[in-house]
């Protein structure tokens, strides 16, 4: 009998710096962190793909310069002024955009460093206020590319050591060879399997987890007589 796959609360990602692997889709994003001091106005954009290790930098470098660390959708009113510098998560994505601004105003007079981390680069960025996209405007942006094979195995790896779960032998190396090569794509079929193992109670068989990663794999999946699990909405 399957057991019920309770929403446990999961252990949350490591953002150490040992665990980032440089790699040539990172290479720019490196190149400007290591000179914050080179930053135009003092602020930089990181933008990507998901899962391309923007929040990783993020963390990065926050831990490195004594930068605080905030989110985008949190900013509200009139932030206080960080101490040393700021790390914002989720920028394009402020909860309100005169928050915002009043901050990247606040950082520029104080002469603080301003890392932020979104999606796109600024100029795509539903922004209403004219201020805030002229400041945006005049924001460097380095830009972070989908992984290497590499990279992809390492993230893949990653993603089953944070979630602490262990597959068959050679079962890892099978599944991400057949994935979508994205970084997003090894999140998402992380998550799948996490869901499918605490469903069964039981360590996965291939079988089980190519049925459960089946909505990713497409025709790459294996037919098998075991019942497919449902597919349903993304994990992540």
């Amino acid at each position: 009998m399957s057991q019920l796959a309770l929403p446990l609360p999961l252990s949350p990602p490591s953002f150490a710096a040992a665990d980032f692997v440089p790699d040539a889709s990172n290479e720019e994003a490196l190149r400007w962190l290591a000179a914050p001091d080179r930053w135009p106005m003092g602020r930089l954009v990181l933008a990507g793909p998901p899962g391309t290790g923007k929040t990783h930098l993020l963390h990065i470098a926050a831990a490195a310069q004594g930068w605080e660390l905030r989110q985008g959708p949190a900013l509200r009113g009139l932030p206080p002024l960080p101490a040393r510098g700021l790390a914002l998560d989720d920028a394009d994505a402020p909860a309100e955009e005169a928050a915002l601004l009043h901050l990247l105003n606040a950082c520029a007079e104080a002469g603080l460093p301003v890392l932020m981390a979104a999606a796109a680069a600024p100029s795509r960025w539903r922004i209403a206020l004219p201020d805030l996209r002229s400041r945006l405007a005049a924001t460097a942006v380095a830009m972070t590319g989908e992984p290497s094979d590499a990279l992809l195995e390492a993230l893949f790896a990653k993603h089953l050591a944070d979630r602490q779960l262990a597959l068959e032998p050679g079962l890892a190396a099978f599944l991400r060879a057949r994935l979508p090569r994205s970084a997003a794509a090894m999140a998402e079929a992380v998550a799948r399997l996490d869901h499918a193992a605490l469903a069964s109670g039981r360590r996965l068989t291939r079988r089980a987890a190519l049925a459960a990663l089946a909505p990713l794999l497409g025709d790459a999946s294996e037919t098998s007589p075991e019942p497919a699990l449902p597919a349903g909405p993304a994990l992540l």
